[in-house]
C-alpha cells in the first residue's frame, strides 16, 4: 500500500478562478475531463454505529472508508474504492466492478463477492459481515483536475457538492441530487515525495489553511 501527502482547503469563487488559471500555466489537465470538468457520483458505505462518519469528525488517526464510483454519469465503468488514512497520509485501492455486479450490491446480493478473487471486494464483503456496513448515502460534485508528472502530483477542485441521500437510486444518473447548503470548493493536492515549488507557489492563497472537510459527511447531515 503506497501512502501519499494531502493538503485540503476549503475555498470560495474567487480562489476557484485564481487556482485554475494558475495550474492551466504550469500543469496538465486531467485526461477524464471533457469540456474542462467531469462529474464524479460516489456511494459511501457505512454501519449502524456510522463508524466512517465518526472517525472522520472525532479525526481519529487511522480510518478507512469505502464507496463506489462512476464518472459523468456513465455507469458502464464503476469503481469500487477504499481510501485509508494513516499519521495524515492517504491511500487509494481501487478495483472495477460491472454494473451487474453493483446491482447485485444494491439489492442485498452479496454471495457473488467471495467469489471473484478481487482483494478490495473480498475486503469490502468480510467487513459487510463483520461490521455492517452498508450502502449509506450518495455523494455527487463536479471536478476540475490537473496533474504534474514531478512529485506525481495531483490537484483537484471539487464544487457543486450534492447529495442523494440514500443509496436506492445510485445507478440511476438522472436521480435527482440535493445542493449542500454553504458547501465551499474544496481544493485538494496530493503528491508521493516531494511537491515541486511550482505547484506549490500556484495552490498558494492568502488567508486560506489545511482544513479536515469531508463531502461524506457534509452531504450526511441530509439523512
Amino acid at each position: 500500500m503506497n501512502f501519499r501527502h494531502e493538503w485540503k482547503h476549503e475555498i470560495n469563487a474567487s480562489d476557484f478562478i485564481t487556482v485554475t488559471r494558475r495550474l492551466e500555466a504550469v500543469a496538465k489537465p486531467d485526461v477524464h475531463a471533457e469540456g474542462g470538468y467531469y462529474k464524479i457520483r460516489s456511494l459511501y458505505f457505512d454501519n449502524l454505529s456510522d463508524k466512517a462518519l465518526r472517525e472522520k469528525i472525532d479525526g481519529v488517526n487511522m480510518r478507512e472508508k469505502f464507496r463506489i464510483r462512476y464518472y459523468n454519469e456513465d455507469v458502464s465503468y464503476i469503481r469500487l474504492e477504499k481510501k485509508s488514512k494513516y499519521n495524515g497520509l492517504c491511500s487509494k485501492e481501487s478495483v472495477q466492478l460491472s454494473e451487474e455486479e453493483t446491482r447485485k450490491l444494491l439489492s442485498g446480493d452479496y454471495d457473488w463477492m467471495t467469489e471473484t478473487g478481487r482483494k478490495t471486494v473480498c475486503e469490502l464483503y468480510s467487513k459487510m459481515m463483520s461490521q455492517g456496513l452498508r450502502p449509506k448515502t450518495i455523494v455527487g460534485y463536479d471536478r476540475k483536475a490537473y496533474t504534474y508528472s514531478p512529485g506525481n502530483v495531483r490537484v483537484t477542485l471539487d464544487y457543486h457538492i450534492r447529495t442523494g441521500i440514500s443509496g436506492t437510486d445510485f445507478l440511476n444518473p438522472k436521480c435527482i441530487l440535493i445542493p449542500v447548503k454553504d458547501a465551499p470548493v474544496i481544493l485538494e493536492v496530493k503528491w508521493d515525495a516531494f511537491l515541486p515549488d511550482m505547484i506549490r507557489d500556484a495552490v498558494q492563497l492568502k488567508g486560506r489553511f489545511s482544513s479536515a472537510f469531508s463531502k461524506y459527511a457534509a452531504c450526511r447531515i441530509y439523512g
